[in-house]
């Protein structure tokens, strides 16, 4: 096994009340940008029609305007693709079939002198009762992973576990649509998947640590150590594997995002994002939560021992 760490000793969980700062700070952040400027949903949850575009010389986009004001569009959202002569156009629901606007579209764009020969490259319909059946599944499957989740971990380990590694994954999910908010990128299949994704790979780090940490307690070594010492030893026993994983898939996802074309763009995105903040939360969310749902519960085991004691002494001298 490659190692780029050797007996490393860091207090990871030393440091957890600085981390629950950055990551209340993160999320804050993230909510806030989501309830003031929200979502751009794709045209795959909100319905409509989709028409890239690619013009024979650079247009600009009040031409482009001006031209589907003629045809009663006006109002569609017009983004620039990939390139400066490429462009994707977003059009609300009408009652027109998808050949009937392309073919308006496709005359309204010739028509305008300004704009040149224009070529349709690619058309997308989504139907609203399509739109709205799928922003539903997108729910029920980000909310039936997080249980799915948390029922493995809690039988594999236990309940603190599973709880945590939910907190954990719920973490990473608002940083990543936070992001998306922030930078007004589209929320669309692809990056619901890319979501998904990020959930998967941040439990299995989650679970590499937990294992670890199992393995560990059955030791003689471990025996009488401080809980919190002896996930901090976890955390720093598997570094060497988190970090190569985590370097693997975020070199990789860069590469997608900067090189992998307009189309994956956001897709990479969040996976670009999830992976940093994936690889934070094993350890500052859900190795830093178990130590302290553990110290807490032990605190309060040990408070009721003492008052058991001083209770039966009590009676011993009465």
């Amino acid at each position: 096994m490659i190692e780029i760490f050797r007996n490393p000793n860091y207090n990871f969980i030393g440091n957890r009340r600085w981390a629950y700062l950055l990551s209340g700070l993160i999320t804050l952040i993230g909510i806030v940008s989501l309830a003031t400027q929200g979502l751009r949903y794709d045209i795959d949850f909100t319905g409509g029609t989709l028409v890239q575009v690619r013009f024979e010389k650079i247009p600009t986009v009040a031409d482009i305007r001006r031209a589907l004001s003629r045809i009663g569009m006006g109002e569609a959202i017009i983004q620039e693709f990939g390139s400066t002569n490429e462009f994707i156009l977003r059009a609300p629901l009408t009652a027109a079939s998808s050949e009937e606007l392309t073919k308006k579209v496709e005359k309204a764009l010739a028509d305008e002198p300004g704009l040149g020969k224009a070529e349709i490259r690619r058309v997308e319909f989504v139907g609203p009762q399509v739109g709205k059946e799928l922003q539903w599944q997108a729910i029920y499957a980000v909310f039936f992973g997080l249980i799915g989740i948390l029922l493995y971990i809690a039988l594999r380990f236990d309940l603190k576990g599973g709880v945590a590694a939910v907190v954990a994954v719920f973490h990473d999910v608002i940083v990543c649509l936070g992001a998306l908010s922030i930078m007004h990128r589209e929320f669309s299949l692809p990056v619901l998947a890319a979501l998904l994704t990020i959930i998967g790979y941040s439990v299995n780090d989650t679970i590499v640590a937990y294992d670890r940490l199992r393995e560990n307690r059955g030791k003689t070594s471990a025996r009488g150590r401080p809980f919190a010492d002896q996930m901090n030893d976890a955390v720093n026993q598997t570094l060497s594997r988190t970090v190569l994983t985590a370097l693997t898939v975020f070199f990789s996802t860069a590469i997608l995002l900067f090189f992998g074309g307009k189309t994956l763009e956001d897709f990479a995105f969040v996976l670009f994002v999830g992976v940093i903040t994936g690889t934070y939360s094993t350890t500052y969310v859900a190795a830093a939560l178990v130590v302290d749902w553990t110290l807490y519960v032990e605190g309060r085991t040990g408070v009721r021992k003492k008052t058991v004691a001083k209770a039966g002494e009590a009676r011993k001298i009465t």
